[in-house]
């Protein structure tokens, strides 16, 4: 079999902040921009009923109301919540932080 040329490497995994006063290589990605998005519900249309909507119209969500809200970091589920206003702009209150293995 012919040879590629790849080679198999292994990193050390992340690790927090040394115990003493230390910068651990997490501190690395703490400035990394990551983008958050609240959903408050999702549903599928056609595209002949997509066309006909007009100013007014009204879609209809799978959650019922007063349900929480799904919080994503990237396409991960990270947290519920509700919807709040602050300084006339809306926000979500978290509720549940969704742990790794109910995700």
């Amino acid at each position: 079999m012919a040879e590629t040329g790849t080679q198999t490497v292994s990193f050390k995994p992340l690790e927090k902040k040394a115990a003493g006063g230390g910068i651990g290589n997490l501190d690395l990605v703490m400035d990394v921009p990551l983008k958050v998005r609240a959903q408050l519900g999702a549903t599928k249309i056609f595209i002949k009923d997509l066309l006909q909507l007009a100013q007014g119209s009204v879609i209809e969500f799978d959650k019922a109301a007063g349900e929480p809200l799904d919080v994503y970091v990237g396409d991960k589920l990270v947290a519920r919540g509700e919807v709040v206003v602050v300084n006339e702009k809306f926000g979500v209150k978290l509720t549940d932080i969704v742990g790794a293995m109910t995700a």
